[in-house]
């Protein structure tokens, strides 16, 4: 039997914070952004056949909602049954109460 396989989709909110950390980086180094957003889409893409291996956000406790770190920042994405939405990247040292206050998943 082989995995399953969803799509994986980036909400809005979630390919703006990317947008914006990688134009932030790239003012010091565009080699560093261009890494950043390397590894962000490879975590991301993962989640088509591996959802399930994100640890459950602890701030949420929400088992549809997952993380998985991509380098010094959080990728939030929600698992539903036939694919995975990415709702946030974070920093990992930006407070998640503001976020989850302001946007949520």
């Amino acid at each position: 039997m082989g995995a399953r396989v969803r799509s994986v989709v980036w909400a809005h909110s979630a390919r703006n914070a990317l947008d914006e950390v990688i134009e932030y980086i790239a003012k010091d180094s565009r080699q560093a952004a261009v890494q950043v957003l390397e590894s962000a889409l490879a975590a991301s893409a993962t989640l088509s056949t591996f959802a399930e291996r994100g640890r459950v956000v602890p701030e949420l406790n929400d088992s549809a909602i997952r993380e998985v770190f991509v380098l010094r920042y959080r990728l939030l994405y929600r698992v539903e049954s036939a694919r995975v939405v990415v709702v946030a990247f974070l920093h990992g040292a930006r407070d998640f109460t503001a976020w989850r206050d302001s946007t949520g998943p």
